[in-house]
């Protein structure tokens, strides 16, 4: 009797273990899951486990933000470069191309989306809504630039970036804000010293390492993996976009402390030449975006940018510089027909080829042309009486967006050392007298045109 009571005690008891275990497991799964996200059913026909959590965890921020009518739009660049393989299949298709989970599914620690900030600003109710959903969630704020200038360097702190964390997956926000230049732009990521940086893996946030500028963007609405969802309308144009997108703010500071020492030019000769100045680079970029000519602020333009943040009154002219492999044959045509006849033209596609077009009186537009070699880049010179030529040589530099009297426009992103390779040690120092052919600190003599090239490499208008 002793042995059969032990038995049945046993087996009650295991019966027990196992009723509460499978408790646990259902306690665990309908409603812990719900709560922080641990532990997701699968999506259709998707893996399970991690790459459901993504999925998932994409679905309920989608969610919390269409509760508020916050429009974002997708820029994470993984999902849109796999999307864009498939754009025409999911364009065709409303509910998507397959019912497997193909792109929110793809392993990675985040998913990034974009606000463009003026569409939305109630971030309190959200936060709340957020937290009751179970996200943790981080607010990056730094000073406005759009607010700085020479007499106003205001202090003012904007959001630049949101985080929402749910389980192991984070939804990474990046506000874009317009700006006067008429596109969009982003802040850098930069932690405050109290900020926790184990929250996500930051150094993998791909707009978070330096500001951006980028052109408003089409967006269309499309369904990826049963999720309605904004993108790009054309994905591979905005990732190339991406990938050149880096912005160097002016330097407000700096120009200000310049202008203590050397007081501003407010004649009215300065002041008619920088507005003269304003309206010729505008037409000039109108000209060569419309041809697909990429093109940057060079010499004593690139200079007052960097150095003042203005134009310099004294330099006469405006001067942009050209990779030669963007050249193309419509450029002259182009600006004749903007209303900028050519003045000059010196040397051949093959070899130091420069532009110069007539502007209103007596402000003018030089192109320069650089040429790429295997350790430094170059633009040439002619002297027209004598047909002497020169070579000036920089460090290989990269190029990155600014803003310029009211103008999105690409600048040497090394501007320092394109600046000294010009301009020497010196170039703090305003100087009025400049002689092209030897004042430069990179000059080099570089020959002489044979006599039977002259009509060809020096025409003159």
């Amino acid at each position: 009797m002793q042995k059969i009571n032990k038995n049945v005690v046993l087996a009650l008891l295991s019966l027990t273990s196992l009723v509460f275990l499978l408790f646990q497991l259902y306690y665990y799964k309908f409603y812990l899951s719900q709560k922080n996200g641990s532990f997701f059913s699968k999506v259709r026909g998707s893996q399970s486990g991690q790459d459901s959590t993504r999925w998932h965890v994409v679905r309920k921020f989608l969610g919390l933000i269409s509760s508020h009518n916050i429009p974002v739009y997708l820029i994470d660049p993984l999902i849109l470069g796999l999307v864009d393989k498939d754009i025409e299949q999911i364009r065709s298709s409303p509910d998507g191309p397959s019912p497997e989970c193909k792109y929110f599914c793809a392993p990675r620690d985040f998913t990034t989306f974009a606000l463009v900030d003026k569409t939305w600003k109630q971030e309190v109710s959200l936060f709340r809504a957020a937290e009751k959903m179970g996200f943790q969630w981080l607010k990056i704020i730094n000073k406005d630039p759009r607010l700085d200038g020479m007499d106003d360097l205001s202090g003012i702190e904007i959001p630049l970036h949101y985080i929402f964390k749910l389980a192991s997956h984070a939804i990474h926000l990046v506000v874009f804000y317009e700006r006067s230049g008429n596109y969009l732009w982003h802040g850098p990521l930069r932690l405050r010293q109290h900020m926790d940086r184990k929250f996500v893996p930051f150094r993998k946030l791909q707009f978070g390492r330096y500001p951006g500028a980028y052109e408003k963007p089409e967006l269309a609405l499309v369904s990826i993996d049963d999720l309605k969802v904004q993108i790009p309308k054309n994905p591979s144009s905005f990732l190339e976009e991406m990938s050149h997108s880096r912005f160097l703010e002016c330097r407000y500071r700096e120009a200000r402390a310049f202008f203590q020492l050397y007081p501003d030019d407010a004649s009215l000769d300065a002041v008619e030449f920088r507005k003269k100045a304003k309206s010729l680079l505008h037409l000039a970029a109108l000209t060569l975006n419309s041809l697909g000519v990429k093109f940057w602020l060079s010499s004593g333009t690139c200079l007052g940018w960097y150095r003042q943040c203005s134009v310099i009154p004294y330099s006469k002219d405006v001067d942009l510089g050209v990779f030669i492999k963007d050249y193309k044959a419509d450029i002259i045509p182009a600006f004749r027909k903007a209303g900028l006849p050519l003045k000059h033209k010196f040397g051949k596609v093959e070899d130091s080829l420069e532009l110069s077009f007539q502007g209103d009186n007596d402000v003018k537009l030089d192109i320069f042309f650089f040429y790429e070699e295997d350790d430094h880049i170059w633009n040439g010179g002619t002297q027209a009486k004598s047909g002497k030529k020169y070579k000036y040589l920089f460090p290989k530099f990269t190029l990155c967006w600014t803003e310029f009297i009211g103008l999105k426009v690409h600048v040497p992103c090394e501007t320092l050392q394109y600046i000294e390779a010009n301009y020497g040690p010196d170039w703090k120092v305003p100087l009025k007298t400049w002689d092209w052919k030897s004042s430069p600190s990179n000059v080099q003599y570089n020959g002489v045109w044979p006599v039977n090239e002259w009509d060809d490499v020096i025409q003159i208008y």
